[in-house]
């Protein structure tokens, strides 16, 4: 077996699809099949479950990705370690925000880090807390800007943290109680609500502050990015709960201080054994906290 095919497999694993997989590792479908379909020859199981429909890992396939995802990496940063001896940062550096990150502006820490390191290959995305620290753990990516309910326990990542934000409620402009200054929790527990899907890390803070009040509350509409929540409050359909400084950026809508806030720990999290580059951005976001503090 050879690396290629370890990483061929891994983009299956990765994407669930043959299709998906050729275009993220820049190959034809076909090539990729061929070589997946060796490493299998070689190693003599299925690593996939094949249908018309999709493709999921068989039990040998999962041992395959948990011994293969840490020896690709270790192959990959060889070329990267070495260079770093001499004085030359390279590779490629993934990075992973919530949508609501507020405790600095990644695009202008990224904009300095690619001032000082240009070998580097960045690539950035958008994700919910929970799936940015499975991807860390797993090393998919190299760092993450995530937000925790008050009280979770960070496992298996190192992590810096970076601010602890109180929520807020923003009304319609038009409600009843948008004249208010500081409202509590149960005043919004018969009022409709827009907020994340149910079981994600964000929806948590506000589902168990709810529950510690003894309230039920109304969620009608469930999003995936914060700025969805200004939308639906704008248009009088909702009323929403979002971290201050996210509602000092609305337009149009009311805000309210709560007396009972649920609350949220945003971190940096980030690998035990980070890459060169991982540590060189971590070195330019900590001197970005320094400026800004």
């Amino acid at each position: 077996m050879n690396l290629k095919q370890l990483e061929y497999a891994l983009a299956v694993a990765d994407t669930c699809s043959f299709t998906r997989a050729a275009e993220r590792c820049h190959v034809v479908q076909s090539a990729l099949s061929h070589q997946v379909a060796r490493l299998e020859a070689q190693l003599g199981v299925s690593l996939f479950e094949r249908s018309s429909r999709r493709v999921r890992l068989t039990p040998a396939g999962e041992a395959f990705v948990l011994s293969a995802r840490p020896a690709v990496e270790a192959a990959r940063r060889i070329a990267d370690d070495v260079a770093a001896a001499c004085g030359q940062v390279r590779g490629r550096l993934s990075i992973g925000e919530i949508s609501s990150l507020t405790a600095l502006d990644l695009v202008d820490v990224l904009a300095v880090f690619h001032g000082r390191f240009p070998d580097v290959d960045v690539r950035w995305l958008t994700a919910k807390s929970e799936l940015l620290i499975a991807d860390v753990c797993e090393r998919r990516l190299d760092v993450g800007f995530i937000g925790l309910w008050q009280g979770e326990v960070l496992q298996g990542v190192q992590h810096r943290l970076l601010a602890r934000e109180e929520l807020v409620a923003v009304l319609p402009p038009g409600h009843v109680q948008a004249g208010r200054a500081q409202l509590a929790l149960a005043d919004l527990a018969d009022q409709v609500l827009v907020d994340f899907p149910e079981g994600t890390g964000a929806r948590r803070q506000t589902d168990e502050a709810f529950q510690a009040a003894g309230l039920v509350r109304r969620v009608q509409f469930e999003i995936g990015h914060i700025r969805l929540v200004e939308k639906f409050v704008q248009r009088g359909m909702a009323v929403g709960l979002v971290p201050e400084r996210v509602a000092q950026g609305f337009q149009g809508v009311a805000v309210a201080r709560l007396v009972d806030a649920p609350v949220r720990h945003l971190y940096a999290v980030w690998a035990q054994s980070p890459t060169p580059a991982a540590r060189a951005f971590l070195e330019v976001m900590e001197q970005s906290l320094t400026v800004s503090g």
